[in-house]
């Protein structure tokens, strides 16, 4: 297969580090090469979790170090490729995001992480700053993917390709649908992944495999409490962040139930993660498409009780695994913005402006030169 390689760098609202992929585009396909992840050290991921509340010169610095941490990611999966730095075209780097605020006035974004020190380190050509040009275009600055879904997976039959990171969002594709639906449906792992973090005194990051939330017994209570903010009801194009969904939220919808019955509200999280896609299909996704096939990635995928539940509740409609589909579930997003940096050093729209409420169509995204 010829074509162009690059590499995508992604790191997503759980703040764990840095995601790589190392990818071959050609037409409307790609050949995934490599992938590596560069964890972040202690001190960045409390700092990026204080978000807005960063003083300039913490975020300035913040800034440096995480683009340090991308260009340590990004050697670390040409290694792994045994690729040399010459045959990549360049770097698509989504940057880490501090916040979000698509609401805000003026609507705004930011994310950390500098293209300076990651071209100077990698002597590779880096794309930086998607959300950013979206948001001046007046989008919401999210979702991006809905770009990628529809040049790859349009042509097939009609899926929804849900992501669940910390955040959720879906994309509508496939043959028939020339305007894909795209929007984020609310928290994905990050409010369970808080909580975690709350429960065991930092001690544990996640629910691996969603096995506390199998043990608790949910509240039916705290998911109708949750599951009545306004948020949900809004129409897309819609994106949010854990600006609305993060540590305030969750102390304000579990109380005492985090301390006093700590299994519970993982249940009861994990099932309200769950309904939460399905209100979104109920609302905005069901009425225009018919869907033959939900598609999970992200670090949602590794939940096993958060896809029996998705299976249960989409029944019959099948609710499977993107590694089924043969790209790891965390590996999308890194290849996204590999192909998207890759658009946008060539000069070509990389998203789509009617998922993101953008009025026009813009090569999003800022090249910085070795």
């Amino acid at each position: 297969m010829n074509g162009e390689i690059a590499i995508g760098l992604m790191s997503g609202t759980s703040a764990d580090g840095v995601s790589a992929a190392l990818v071959q585009f050609k037409a409307h396909t790609y050949k995934l090469l490599a992938t590596a992840h560069a964890d972040y050290p202690e001190d960045v991921v409390r700092r990026i979790r204080a978000g807005g509340d960063l003083s300039t010169r913490e975020s300035s610095q913040l800034n440096v170090q995480i683009g340090e941490i991308f260009a340590q990611a990004a050697h670390k999966v040409l290694k792994k490729s045994h690729h040399a730095p010459g045959f990549v075209t360049c770097i698509g780097s989504h940057g880490q995001t501090v916040y979000h605020g698509p609401n805000d006035t003026p609507r705004n974004t930011l994310q950390l992480g500098d293209p300076a020190v990651i071209a100077e380190r990698t002597g590779i050509a880096v794309v930086s700053h998607f959300r950013q040009r979206d948001v001046a275009a007046g989008g919401e600055g999210a979702p991006l993917m809905p770009f990628f879904d529809q040049y790859f997976f349009g042509n097939g039959p009609v899926r929804a390709m849900q992501n669940i990171g910390g955040i959720g969002n879906v994309t509508v594709v496939g043959r028939g649908i020339e305007r894909p639906l795209a929007f984020d449906t609310g928290p994905g792992n990050g409010l369970m992944d808080a909580a975690m973090r709350q429960i065991t005194g930092g001690a544990e990051q996640y629910d691996n495999h969603g096995a506390r939330a199998k043990k608790g017994r949910l509240s039916i209570e705290a998911v109708e409490k949750m599951i009545k903010h306004e948020y949900f009801k809004r129409p897309p194009p819609k994106s949010t962040g854990l600006e609305t969904f993060g540590p305030a939220f969750l102390q304000g919808s579990m109380g005492d139930l985090l301390t006093e019955r700590p299994d519970d509200a993982m249940a009861s999280l994990n099932y309200f993660t769950c309904l939460t896609i399905q209100e979104s299909y109920r609302r905005f996704v069901f009425p225009k498409h018919q869907v033959e096939e939900i598609v999970v990635s992200g670090g949602g995928a590794h939940n096993r009780t958060l896809m029996k539940k998705l299976e249960c509740l989409f029944a019959p409609i099948p609710v499977v695994s993107i590694e089924d589909r043969g790209l790891p579930a965390q590996a999308k997003e890194p290849v996204a913005f590999a192909f998207f940096g890759l658009r946008a050093f060539h000069g070509k729209v990389n998203h789509l402006p009617a998922a993101t409420g953008a009025a026009h169509a813009r090569v999003l995204g800022s090249v910085t030169r070795p």
